[in-house]
């Protein structure tokens, strides 16, 4: 995971320094912030099968209902390696079930070829324009956003999008933070999976607002191996916790107890998951949580523990 990063951060510093670039003190963190990314040596195909990806799930979104607490999920992997794809589609599923948001979501993940069908790229300028979308689509004063995003993560730039050589950036807390204040998202529940993904809690937190990150904002989070099924946190919260009718407190807790056994077992530097939830969220969280389905689902993939190395 470690290494990854660091891949990633030379990336840009060579970015930074190379005058083929034009991009002379190019500074990572301050481009992080405006939520910057780059896509190179892609076809014009490629481009048009994304637009065409994208218009499709946008396209296909439910419209809300007046009087019904509606939710909308969208989840993104930003990085190529598998496990993060396979983590964001199924808490895409998990987390739709559960809030009842069938019809109402949206799952992007990094990786897409140049097909004109399939699922849209995971990248920053996607996902702004997918919250776009499901804010236009959404009662702003109603309704819920519930975002899951899944990478990695760095405690200056916070999260990381990678596409193998072909794509790459940053989405800083303050990049997030306002995209979502300046689409209006009042009530809203994130859930981020990502090492240092504790850095977004002082700007994200609202009154309104659930937040769960997978790490405090010093701490590495663990399971981020490229053949993985399961990050510790998407195994423990999206596998385990949240597939059960239980609420979300108590699914929370749960988590975040497999997690520190987890840890404990490997002997790793505990990571600390952070978890928030506003004064009011309850108003709409209550209601939500009041309509999940009654049985559980049954768990997938290979526990993140089994194949921790």
């Amino acid at each position: 995971m470690r290494k990854r990063l660091k891949a990633i951060t030379l990336a840009l510093a060579m970015i930074a320094t190379n005058p083929a670039t034009g991009q002379q003190g190019f500074n990572p963190v301050d481009a992080a912030k405006n939520g910057w990314s780059m896509e190179q040596n892609r076809s014009a195909n490629w481009h048009l099968a994304q637009h065409k990806r994208l218009a499709s799930a946008i396209a296909a979104l439910q419209p809300q209902r007046n009087g019904v607490i509606d939710s909308y999920v969208v989840s993104i992997g930003l990085d190529s390696d598998s496990v993060f794809s396979k983590e964001a589609s199924e808490a895409a599923k998990v987390l739709s079930r559960r809030y009842g948001a069938i019809g109402r979501t949206i799952y992007l993940a990094a990786g897409a070829d140049d097909q004109s069908v399939g699922t849209p790229q995971g990248s920053p300028p996607n996902l702004a324009t997918a919250l776009a979308a499901v804010a236009s689509k959404m009662n702003l004063k109603e309704d819920v956003l519930v975002l899951f995003t899944t990478s990695h993560g760095d405690p200056n730039s916070g999260l990381a999008y990678r596409d193998g050589e072909k794509g790459i950036g940053m989405i800083a807390p303050v990049r997030l933070a306002r995209l979502l204040d300046d689409l209006g998202f009042e009530r809203r529940m994130i859930l981020l999976s990502a090492c240092y993904s504790g850095v977004f809690l002082p700007l994200l937190t609202n009154e309104n607002t659930v937040i769960v990150t997978a790490a405090a904002s010093n701490r590495t989070s663990f399971g981020c191996a490229p053949g993985n099924d399961w990050t510790f946190f998407g195994d423990a919260l999206i596998n385990n916790s949240l597939r059960k009718p239980q609420s979300f407190e108590n699914a929370t807790a749960e988590a975040v107890s497999l997690i520190s056994t987890w840890e404990n077992s490997k002997q790793l530097i505990p990571s600390r998951p952070q978890i928030f939830i506003g004064e009011k969220a309850n108003v709409w969280l209550a209601p939500l949580e009041a309509k999940m389905p009654k049985t559980d689902t049954p768990k997938v993939g290979k526990p993140a523990i089994e194949a921790f190395n």
